[in-house]
């Protein structure tokens, strides 16, 4: 299977602050579908702008399709669809032009396609101006203008923000499973473990600038676990930390949440034979519950 889009040890900040991505290493094969993971402010939309050639790195190299996309951006681009949450189509332009526009920029246009997802999202009316169209409706152009010349890779950044639950789900599940059916593959961001369930896949979880986990959904399910354990003397975030198969611990009250890559009875008899810890809960939670757990922020002292 081979890669499409390959960023090694990437490093990118703005002005003096720390490095927004601090040595990020992510590839992304043919056919397969990345959810990109992070809280807002992670990193996720710059990550994807170098991705695209609209950031240059400050170190690391770039290789999508092969080609360096600040070297080759025409070339690169005719093989990419791209949506973004933030994306602005010209307001006054008519869906009719942009659709006539995105025609001639692509000689693999696909008119049935368009037709397709034109009646499906119910846009028969291409007179109408940007300007006039709701939210989910100019994603909607966004995304037709994105896919129907059958990109080979396709980035969607945040795409479905700021949509309704029913919308969300529609436009997510429109681009990404008609795509994926084509054998486009596909890496999107959002900070909704909700949407990345849905969808399937490998799942990438960005955080502190550096990849913290990338792993199949599949196995994020089965084989992670959090544990609860109640702080003791000798018994702190640093005694739970060195356990080897420890991604992450936070205080939450007075008990200790630690995130362990492993099955839930093996971290169980760890924590007894390293820590002597013989009655700390630790099982499988919900994909949200285990995203809260390895990004959400330390909540100290007792909960009220």
């Amino acid at each position: 299977m081979s890669v499409l889009l390959e960023l090694r040890d990437i490093v990118r900040g703005f002005g003096g602050a720390a490095p927004v991505l601090n040595g990020v290493t992510l590839s992304v094969k043919r056919e397969e579908i990345v959810g990109l993971l992070g809280r807002n402010g992670a990193g996720k939309s710059t990550l994807l702008h170098v991705a695209m050639g609209m950031l240059h790195p400050h170190a690391g190299t770039v290789r999508v399709f092969g080609l360096a996309p600040t070297e080759h951006p025409v070339a690169v681009k005719r093989r990419i669809g791209y949506v973004a949450e933030d994306q602005v189509l010209p307001p006054s332009a008519k869906i009719s032009d942009l659709l006539a526009l995105h025609r001639k920029l692509f000689p693999s246009w696909d008119a049935a396609l368009e037709r397709q997802l034109m009646d499906r999202f119910g846009l028969r009316d291409q007179g109408r101006r940007m300007y006039s169209l709701s939210k989910g409706e100019a994603r909607q152009v966004a995304l037709i203008c994105a896919v129907c010349h059958r990109p080979e890779l396709l980035i969607l950044d945040e795409p479905a923000g700021g949509l309704d639950p029913a919308a969300r789900r529609e436009f997510l599940e429109t681009s990404i499973q008609l795509l994926n059916r084509e054998g486009t593959s596909i890496i999107f961001s959002s900070h909704h473990m909700g949407d990345v369930e849905r969808l399937g896949g490998r799942v990438a979880l960005l955080d502190g600038g550096t990849i913290k986990l990338d792993t199949q959904l599949d196995v994020l399910r089965e084989e992670y676990c959090v544990a609860v354990v109640q702080r003791a003397p000798g018994l702190d975030q640093a005694a739970l930390a060195r356990l080897p198969q420890c991604l992450r611990v936070r205080t939450v009250g007075n008990a200790l949440h630690a995130v362990f890559h492993g099955q839930p009875k093996l971290m169980q008899w760890q924590l007894r034979d390293a820590l002597g810890v013989v009655d700390a809960p630790c099982q499988r939670v919900p994909l949200e519950e285990l995203f809260v757990e390895l990004v959400g922020a330390e909540h100290l002292g007792k909960a009220s």
